[in-house]
């Protein structure tokens, strides 16, 4: 049976795009991941800050070798805003911005990059991280908004549900809190980022006891 003129022309269009906008190696996706575990759980102070500029910019070579790509744009960003935490200071500010546009740019590409909602929850901390009007950004309406389409593209995972916590923590929501950390604690293994899913359990354990006792 011959194929039709028009299912051909939709191929080689297909094919075409493709070709034009290749998708990043997932080895190659994977390696940031797993240096940014690294880096975020395993060093600290100065070291911890230079290494993620480092992956920052390895981050953004593997962005301009993919463009139309949203997942090493995640990365960047993701290692942008542990740089700023490492360093702190106003200097901390100037590099969350960055992180902030470089999330806003992938979300315009691909709302769904990595398929864990990363891109919601990593926009969603920063805002209820970083201090607002006039100093910075911060919103807490804007951070609940993303947290929860975070949680609703990923609500079993172990990140959402821990920053989400975070959030409600700091809103005084301690038993909504405790709920959502429960949740983060009970979250599926990520196979290959057992550095990460073992330092962000900690985390969440260590932040569950802090609700406990605020909440009574």
């Amino acid at each position: 049976m011959r194929t039709p003129l028009l299912a051909l022309a939709a191929l080689a269009a297909s094919a075409s795009l493709a070709a034009a906008q290749p998708a990043p190696p997932e080895s190659q996706v994977q390696a940031l991941a797993r240096t940014w575990d690294h880096v975020n759980y395993e060093l600290q102070g100065q070291a911890k800050a230079a290494q993620a500029a480092a992956l920052a910019a390895q981050a953004d070579a593997l962005a301009r070798q993919y463009p139309g790509r949203a997942e090493p744009l995640v990365w960047k960003a993701i290692a942008l805003s542990t740089e700023a935490g490492a360093k702190g200071g106003l200097g901390a500010l100037s590099l969350a911005k960055q992180a902030k546009a470089t999330l806003e740019q992938a979300e315009k590409i691909n709302p769904n990059a990595l398929g864990d909602g990363s891109v919601y929850t990593s926009l969603g901390s920063l805002y209820y991280q970083v201090p607002g009007f006039p100093v910075g950004f911060g919103d807490k309406d804007k951070a609940r908004t993303y947290l929860r389409k975070a949680l609703a593209a990923n609500p079993n995972g172990l990140d959402p549900n821990y920053f989400y916590g975070d959030f409600l923590y700091h809103q005084g929501q301690y038993a909504e809190a405790e709920k959502a950390l429960q949740k983060a604690l009970a979250a599926p293994a990520r196979p290959g980022r057992e550095v990460s899913d073992r330092g962000r359990r900690a985390e969440v354990t260590s932040l569950l006891a802090e609700v406990r006792a605020k909440g009574g």
